[in-house]
């Protein structure tokens, strides 16, 4: 994201913004700084996520995403599972107490069944502590709990065509190039020059090239296309001929 206007005064309502077409209205809160509950939770995840061979989402340096992630651990050593939900930090100023209540008590169940995990975290008292004021909402936001997914910058906050950030573009996309078969090409540029994001329509040795397009880049002409697809309750399917799929499928066909 780029850095945002200081109003003269966080305290009122104000707006953020950035190359990528959004706008968002934001609740008066105090100005941002990384409390101590944050400090601590990236120290933590940072020495965990350096202990498993086997993260998905790519190699060190890592950002702490406040993506929910509940850090476990049993005979073959930490491992990361996540939450219902995860809150980002100015999501905490429209957060209802009561529904962020229910994310804790998730997570007290499952570290019921891990509590030398819960012990080393030091994280019994926040699991036993009901959430039932904004204070609640801040320390839980900022808890080990939440900030807690260990993301490469490029998947954290990275705009394409540099990477493809979960700050950027829709999770269900981003989260795509942690599984996806190398020799597929994820993200591929239309003819404006925008990004777009594809999937095959058919399982590897199929022979199917087509590809189904997951994202457009709102405002363009692809974009259009899917929003008249959509109308019609259709996926927007470009045949093997055309340039994305062709993009798509480069590495497989040479």
């Amino acid at each position: 994201m780029t850095q945002p206007v200081v109003p003269p005064d966080p305290t009122q309502d104000h707006q953020e913004h950035e190359d990528q077409p959004w706008t968002i209205n934001i609740p008066g809160h105090p100005q941002r700084s990384d409390s101590p509950e944050y400090v601590h939770s990236r120290q933590i995840m940072t020495q965990m996520a350096g202990q498993v061979s086997t993260l998905i989402y790519g190699q060190p340096p890592y950002e702490d995403h406040h993506g929910g992630g509940l850090w476990l651990k049993d005979a073959q050593g930490w491992f990361l599972v996540r939450n219902l939900v995860g809150m980002e930090w100015s999501s905490q100023f429209c957060a209802d107490p009561g529904k962020v209540d229910l994310i804790r008590q998730n997570a007290k169940r499952l570290y019921a069944a891990f509590p030398d995990a819960a012990q080393e975290l030091g994280i019994q008292q926040l699991l036993d502590t009901p959430v039932t004021d904004a204070a609640g909402v801040a320390q839980w936001t900022d808890s080990i709990c939440n900030a807690s997914v260990p993301l490469p910058t490029p998947a954290h906050t990275g705009v394409l065509p540099t990477g493809g950030g979960v700050h950027h573009y829709p999770s269900p996309i981003t989260e795509i190039a942690f599984f996806k078969q190398d020799s597929f090409q994820l993200w591929v540029t239309d003819a404006q020059g925008n990004p777009a994001a594809v999937a095959p329509v058919g399982p590897p040795g199929s022979g199917d090239a087509r590809v189904h397009v997951l994202y457009a880049t709102p405002g363009s002409d692809l974009a259009g296309q899917v929003s008249q697809a959509e109308a019609q309750s259709q996926p927007l399917i470009l045949d093997p001929s055309h340039p994305l799929a062709q993009q798509a499928f480069a590495k497989q066909t040479g």
